[in-house]
Protein backbone atom coordinates (compact mmCIF):
# COMPACT_ATOMS: atom_id res chain seq x y z
CA UNK A 1 0.00 0.00 0.00
CA UNK A 2 1.26 3.23 -0.78
CA UNK A 3 2.56 5.46 1.98
CA UNK A 4 1.07 8.81 2.57
CA UNK A 5 2.69 12.05 1.76
CA UNK A 6 1.25 13.63 5.08
CA UNK A 7 0.93 11.52 8.28
CA UNK A 8 -0.34 13.05 11.17
CA UNK A 9 -0.84 11.40 14.19
CA UNK A 10 -2.30 12.58 17.58
CA UNK A 11 -1.03 16.44 17.51
CA UNK A 12 -1.74 18.65 19.53
CA UNK A 13 0.30 22.52 19.46
CA UNK A 14 -0.28 25.02 21.75
CA UNK A 15 0.19 29.19 21.42
CA UNK A 16 0.86 31.15 23.86
CA UNK A 17 0.27 28.40 26.47
CA UNK A 18 -3.26 27.64 25.37
CA UNK A 19 -3.87 24.44 23.10
CA UNK A 20 -5.44 25.67 19.60
CA UNK A 21 -5.64 21.87 18.10
CA UNK A 22 -5.88 18.99 19.89
CA UNK A 23 -5.93 15.26 18.64
CA UNK A 24 -5.51 15.85 15.42
CA UNK A 25 -5.08 12.38 13.25
CA UNK A 26 -4.81 12.64 9.07
CA UNK A 27 -3.14 11.37 5.84
CA UNK A 28 -3.15 12.65 2.61
CA UNK A 29 -2.12 10.74 -0.67
CA UNK A 30 -0.77 11.34 -3.59
CA UNK A 31 -2.85 13.72 -6.07
CA UNK A 32 -5.43 14.67 -3.55
CA UNK A 33 -7.21 18.00 -2.97
CA UNK A 34 -8.20 18.52 0.63
CA UNK A 35 -9.63 21.48 2.04
CA UNK A 36 -9.35 22.93 5.84
CA UNK A 37 -12.52 24.65 6.70
CA UNK A 38 -13.58 26.01 9.51
CA UNK A 39 -15.00 29.29 11.64
CA UNK A 40 -12.07 32.24 11.94
CA UNK A 41 -9.75 30.86 15.17
CA UNK A 42 -10.30 27.02 14.62
CA UNK A 43 -7.08 26.40 14.35
CA UNK A 44 -6.40 25.78 10.46
CA UNK A 45 -3.71 28.19 9.83
CA UNK A 46 -2.13 26.75 13.73
CA UNK A 47 -2.47 23.28 11.66
CA UNK A 48 -0.25 24.40 8.49
CA UNK A 49 1.92 26.36 10.28
CA UNK A 50 3.05 23.27 12.71
CA UNK A 51 2.94 21.02 9.22
CA UNK A 52 5.77 23.55 7.82
CA UNK A 53 7.91 23.22 10.98
CA UNK A 54 6.97 27.02 12.02
CA UNK A 55 5.06 26.09 15.66
CA UNK A 56 6.28 23.35 17.22
CA UNK A 57 4.08 19.98 18.20
CA UNK A 58 2.91 19.83 22.01
CA UNK A 59 2.40 16.22 21.15
CA UNK A 60 2.14 13.98 18.69
CA UNK A 61 3.89 13.58 15.31
CA UNK A 62 3.71 15.17 11.58
CA UNK A 63 5.66 13.45 9.05
CA UNK A 64 6.16 14.35 5.30
CA UNK A 65 7.28 12.11 2.62
CA UNK A 66 8.31 10.03 5.77
CA UNK A 67 10.29 12.92 7.36
CA UNK A 68 9.93 15.18 10.25
CA UNK A 69 9.00 19.69 9.67
CA UNK A 70 11.81 21.39 8.77
CA UNK A 71 13.88 18.02 7.48
CA UNK A 72 16.76 18.95 5.04
CA UNK A 73 15.16 15.85 2.84
CA UNK A 74 12.11 17.83 2.33
CA UNK A 75 13.92 20.71 0.59
CA UNK A 76 12.27 21.57 -2.90
CA UNK A 77 9.20 19.13 -2.06
CA UNK A 78 7.04 21.29 -0.25
CA UNK A 79 5.39 24.71 -1.86
CA UNK A 80 3.84 27.44 0.47
CA UNK A 81 1.60 30.12 -0.30
CA UNK A 82 0.52 31.90 2.88
CA UNK A 83 -2.32 34.47 3.15
CA UNK A 84 -0.46 37.32 2.90
CA UNK A 85 2.36 35.85 0.06
CA UNK A 86 0.26 37.99 -2.76
CA UNK A 87 -0.23 41.46 -0.66
CA UNK A 88 3.54 43.10 -1.75
CA UNK A 89 3.92 46.47 -1.10
CA UNK A 90 3.21 48.59 -4.11
CA UNK A 91 6.57 50.20 -3.89
CA UNK A 92 8.63 47.09 -4.49
CA UNK A 93 9.63 46.54 -8.14
CA UNK A 94 9.33 42.87 -9.75
CA UNK A 95 7.76 41.54 -12.61
CA UNK A 96 6.27 38.41 -12.38
CA UNK A 97 8.99 36.41 -14.04
CA UNK A 98 11.11 37.56 -11.57
CA UNK A 99 8.86 36.42 -8.38
CA UNK A 100 8.95 33.50 -10.50
CA UNK A 101 12.27 33.04 -10.17
CA UNK A 102 12.45 33.72 -6.68
CA UNK A 103 11.33 30.21 -6.09
CA UNK A 104 14.16 28.53 -8.01
CA UNK A 105 16.77 30.03 -5.21
CA UNK A 106 17.95 28.16 -2.38
CA UNK A 107 20.94 27.95 -0.15
CA UNK A 108 22.56 25.51 -2.24
CA UNK A 109 22.09 27.50 -5.32
CA UNK A 110 22.07 31.38 -4.63
CA UNK A 111 25.93 32.02 -5.52
CA UNK A 112 25.53 29.21 -8.59
CA UNK A 113 26.88 31.08 -11.87
CA UNK A 114 25.02 28.30 -13.97
CA UNK A 115 21.55 28.34 -14.46
CA UNK A 116 21.03 24.97 -13.62
CA UNK A 117 17.59 24.30 -15.44
CA UNK A 118 16.26 26.80 -13.09
CA UNK A 119 15.09 28.73 -16.60
CA UNK A 120 13.27 26.01 -17.71
CA UNK A 121 11.67 25.82 -14.04
CA UNK A 122 10.37 29.03 -14.46
CA UNK A 123 9.05 28.60 -17.75
CA UNK A 124 6.68 26.22 -16.78
CA UNK A 125 5.67 27.62 -13.80
CA UNK A 126 4.20 30.51 -15.92
CA UNK A 127 2.88 28.28 -18.33
CA UNK A 128 1.53 26.26 -16.06
CA UNK A 129 -0.69 29.06 -14.20
CA UNK A 130 -1.18 31.08 -17.46
CA UNK A 131 0.93 34.27 -16.92
CA UNK A 132 2.72 34.17 -20.38
CA UNK A 133 0.98 37.25 -21.34
CA UNK A 134 1.95 39.50 -18.06
CA UNK A 135 5.37 37.12 -17.10
CA UNK A 136 7.51 41.05 -17.94
CA UNK A 137 4.64 42.97 -15.69
CA UNK A 138 5.34 44.63 -12.44
CA UNK A 139 3.58 42.48 -9.42
CA UNK A 140 1.92 45.81 -8.51
CA UNK A 141 -0.18 46.43 -11.67
CA UNK A 142 -1.70 42.77 -11.82
CA UNK A 143 -5.15 41.84 -10.30
CA UNK A 144 -6.00 40.05 -7.21
CA UNK A 145 -6.42 36.74 -9.16
CA UNK A 146 -3.17 37.14 -11.26
CA UNK A 147 -1.14 38.11 -8.44
CA UNK A 148 -2.57 34.85 -6.58
CA UNK A 149 -1.25 32.92 -9.72
CA UNK A 150 1.90 34.83 -9.38
CA UNK A 151 2.83 33.38 -6.15
CA UNK A 152 1.42 30.03 -7.01
CA UNK A 153 3.86 29.98 -9.85
CA UNK A 154 6.29 30.87 -7.51
CA UNK A 155 6.26 27.69 -5.12
CA UNK A 156 5.89 25.49 -8.47
CA UNK A 157 9.21 26.73 -10.08
CA UNK A 158 10.59 24.97 -6.46
CA UNK A 159 8.98 21.49 -8.41
CA UNK A 160 7.50 20.87 -4.91
CA UNK A 161 4.92 17.71 -5.51
CA UNK A 162 2.94 19.01 -2.28
CA UNK A 163 1.12 22.72 -2.62
CA UNK A 164 -0.01 23.95 0.75
CA UNK A 165 -2.15 27.10 0.45
CA UNK A 166 -3.67 29.63 3.21
CA UNK A 167 -7.02 31.12 2.23
CA UNK A 168 -5.54 32.05 -1.03
CA UNK A 169 -9.40 33.31 -2.55
CA UNK A 170 -9.46 36.00 0.19
CA UNK A 171 -9.86 39.34 -1.65
CA UNK A 172 -10.00 38.34 -5.55
CA UNK A 173 -13.29 38.43 -7.73
CA UNK A 174 -15.50 35.57 -8.44
CA UNK A 175 -13.88 35.09 -12.18
CA UNK A 176 -10.57 35.08 -10.57
CA UNK A 177 -11.37 32.72 -7.93
CA UNK A 178 -13.50 30.47 -10.24
CA UNK A 179 -10.35 31.07 -12.64
CA UNK A 180 -7.79 30.11 -9.98
CA UNK A 181 -9.73 26.84 -8.79
CA UNK A 182 -9.85 25.63 -12.23
CA UNK A 183 -5.79 25.73 -11.96
CA UNK A 184 -5.50 23.85 -8.32
CA UNK A 185 -7.53 21.57 -10.26
CA UNK A 186 -5.72 21.36 -13.43
CA UNK A 187 -2.59 20.90 -11.04
CA UNK A 188 -3.88 17.67 -9.53
CA UNK A 189 -5.02 15.70 -12.40
CA UNK A 190 -2.76 17.07 -15.03
CA UNK A 191 0.53 17.62 -13.07
CA UNK A 192 0.29 15.03 -10.63
CA UNK A 193 0.60 17.84 -7.40
CA UNK A 194 -1.09 17.31 -3.66
CA UNK A 195 -2.67 20.10 -2.48
CA UNK A 196 -3.80 20.84 0.88
CA UNK A 197 -5.73 24.06 1.29
CA UNK A 198 -6.81 26.31 3.90
CA UNK A 199 -10.28 28.34 3.14
CA UNK A 200 -13.05 29.50 5.19
CA UNK A 201 -15.70 29.57 1.51
CA UNK A 202 -17.57 26.51 2.04
CA UNK A 203 -19.73 26.31 -1.41
CA UNK A 204 -16.41 27.17 -3.23
CA UNK A 205 -15.02 24.13 -1.12
CA UNK A 206 -17.54 21.98 -1.95
CA UNK A 207 -17.65 22.35 -5.65
CA UNK A 208 -13.84 21.69 -6.02
CA UNK A 209 -12.07 19.80 -3.43
CA UNK A 210 -11.85 15.69 -3.28
CA UNK A 211 -12.24 15.91 0.32
CA UNK A 212 -13.01 18.37 3.20
CA UNK A 213 -12.14 18.19 6.55
CA UNK A 214 -13.68 20.33 9.53
CA UNK A 215 -11.65 21.21 11.98
CA UNK A 216 -12.63 23.32 15.46
CA UNK A 217 -10.07 22.60 17.90
CA UNK A 218 -9.99 18.96 16.97
CA UNK A 219 -11.14 17.32 13.50
CA UNK A 220 -15.32 17.40 13.08
CA UNK A 221 -15.66 15.85 10.11
CA UNK A 222 -13.21 14.14 7.22
CA UNK A 223 -14.08 12.85 4.65
CA UNK A 224 -15.10 13.16 0.73
CA UNK A 225 -16.73 16.49 -0.59
CA UNK A 226 -20.12 15.05 -1.55
CA UNK A 227 -20.43 13.78 2.30
CA UNK A 228 -20.01 16.91 3.80
CA UNK A 229 -22.96 17.75 6.26
CA UNK A 230 -25.32 20.46 5.79
CA UNK A 231 -25.98 23.27 7.84
CA UNK A 232 -28.39 21.60 10.40
CA UNK A 233 -25.65 18.47 10.85
CA UNK A 234 -22.64 20.78 10.69
CA UNK A 235 -24.01 22.74 14.04
CA UNK A 236 -24.84 19.27 15.73
CA UNK A 237 -20.95 18.45 14.87
CA UNK A 238 -20.12 21.97 16.68
CA UNK A 239 -22.20 21.67 19.87
CA UNK A 240 -24.57 23.99 18.80
CA UNK A 241 -27.47 24.27 20.15
CA UNK A 242 -31.12 26.31 18.50
CA UNK A 243 -32.00 28.89 20.89
CA UNK A 244 -35.63 29.41 19.46
CA UNK A 245 -38.28 26.43 19.65
CA UNK A 246 -40.05 25.16 17.35
CA UNK A 247 -42.99 27.12 17.49
CA UNK A 248 -40.75 30.45 17.56
CA UNK A 249 -39.44 29.60 14.22
CA UNK A 250 -43.27 28.91 13.03
CA UNK A 251 -43.80 32.28 13.98
CA UNK A 252 -40.92 33.91 11.70
CA UNK A 253 -41.75 31.94 8.91
CA UNK A 254 -45.28 33.39 9.06
CA UNK A 255 -43.57 36.92 9.47
CA UNK A 256 -41.57 36.10 6.80
CA UNK A 257 -44.29 35.38 4.33
CA UNK A 258 -46.67 38.23 5.06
Amino acid sequence: MEKPILDVCDLSVARSGKIVIKDICLTINEGEFVAIVGPNGSGKSTLMLALLGVLKARSGTIEIYGAPPMSRKLQGTIGWVSQAAANLPKDIRITVRELVRLGTINSGNMFDLFDGGRRERVDNAIKMTGLENVQDTDIARLSGGQRQRAVIARALATEADFILLDEPLVGIDRASRNSLLKLLDQLCHEEGKTILMVSHDLTAMRKTAHRMIFLEETIRFDGPTISFPDLEKLADLRGIEAVHDDDHMHDWSELGEG
